[in-house]
């Protein structure tokens, strides 16, 4: 998975915050070698990545959303500039 996040840069260490409590709710969930990337040609866009066992866990983590959970992912949204993040699935493959 990676996440794109656009934010104010003024919001820059509120943000940082945020998304390390939610990261630990990803981790909870599943998650593993997760990881946060800054762009320094743009301020305020991040790239959160992280991985899953399979597919099916991730659809798995969806479902396990408690009410907390809820709240974390709204106050890391708040942050956002534009409204959205992009998000993307991507699923491993072997080329043998």
């Amino acid at each position: 998975m990676t996440v794109e996040w656009n934010i104010d840069p003024k919001c820059r260490l509120p943000f940082l915050e945020a998304l390390g409590c939610y990261a630990r709710e990803r981790r909870r969930d599943g998650a593993y070698d997760w990881a946060l990337f800054e762009d320094p040609a743009q301020d305020g866009r991040f790239i959160e990545t992280f991985l899953t066992d399979s597919r099916l866990e991730h659809l798995h983590a969806h479902a396990r959303v408690t009410n907390a959970d809820s709240l974390r992912e709204q106050i890391v949204r708040q942050f956002l500039v534009d409204g959205d993040n992009k998000t993307t699935h991507l699923i491993g493959v072997h080329p043998d």
